[in-house]
């Protein structure tokens, strides 16, 4: 049977073609060499069955990235990794911030700003030269589920009742992101209204995935080393990044690391970060 016959179900129920192409590119991007992307492959399209889940595959992708080398698992599982920001909002809002802060913005994060008809709160504000944004952040912890048509409406309708009290400093745009995607709806709206949509897969080119790969800014979760908890640990102290990990190495000795296995975080969190 080829591959292109093979039904899998993805995380929505629905059921897609197997695509090679589809996991050949996702392990490119863990910066797997060509000779491990290959061995994958061939392992893992052996293994297929009708009606096996998308899950199932990534789950098998990843064990074997995981025994080659462990920096590629990390890139690897990065939408996954996403996902584990949760379950509260609260860190993925400061992901989004750190994106941005270090794309050169100034970044506040959940701060309020008056409207022409009531306060809002605001989840990430950034400014940069003349760009002042205001961003609004949507997590989901189900990978099933999509931002619809109702957020940017929503959304649009905040960012309009503050740049109408905002007449002095007025914000230059509005922006709705999401770890999950929008619907055709929502991007339709988003680009009639004038709203900026960033989610996993969208713009093209420049979507979350892209702009963590290409800054190197990935979240602390997608350590292969760290447990749960550790993880859980450090969002609680605010660091969400490898990056600011490797800055404030002092949050492994108050876990009680090991300086052996300390080096080895630290050293996973290097490659990541492309120091």
């Amino acid at each position: 049977m080829s591959d292109e016959q093979f039904q899998v179900i993805k995380s929505t129920g629905e059921k897609v073609d197997f695509s090679l192409d589809k996991l050949s590119s996702s392990l490119r991007r863990s910066g797997a060499d060509k000779t491990t992307i290959k061995s994958i492959i061939n392992t893992v399209r052996d293994e297929l069955y009708q009606g096996i889940s998308t899950k199932e595959i990534y789950n098998r992708a990843y064990a074997l990235l995981k025994r080659k080398k462990s920096i590629f698992a990390s890139k690897y599982k990065l939408k996954k990794a996403i996902y584990e920001l949760g379950p509260t909002g609260f860190p993925f809002e400061r992901f989004v911030g750190a994106l941005l802060q270090y794309s050169g913005y100034e970044v506040k994060v959940g701060k309020f700003l008056n409207g022409r008809c009531v306060t809002h709160e605001v989840d990430v504000i950034a400014r940069k030269n003349s760009d002042y944004i205001i961003a609004e952040c949507k997590f989901h912890s189900d990978e099933s589920r999509n931002c619809d048509v109702k957020i940017p409406l929503y959304i649009d309708s905040r960012y309009r009742d503050i740049v109408a009290q905002q007449k002095v400093d007025t914000p230059t745009e509005g922006w709705v992101v999401t770890n999950t995607r929008f619907t055709k709806d929502a991007l339709d709206y988003g680009l009639c209204c004038g709203l900026y949509l960033l989610s996993w897969d969208h713009p093209k080119g420049n979507s979350l995935k892209e702009r963590i790969d290409r800054l190197g800014l990935y979240p602390i979760t997608v350590s292969t080393l760290l447990t749960k908890r550790e993880k859980q640990f450090l969002l609680s102290r605010d660091i969400v990044l490898c990056r600011q990990l490797y800055k404030d190495k002092f949050f492994l000795d108050h876990l009680g690391i090991s300086e052996n296995r300390k080096e080895r975080i630290l050293e996973e969190v290097n490659m990541l970060c492309n120091f």
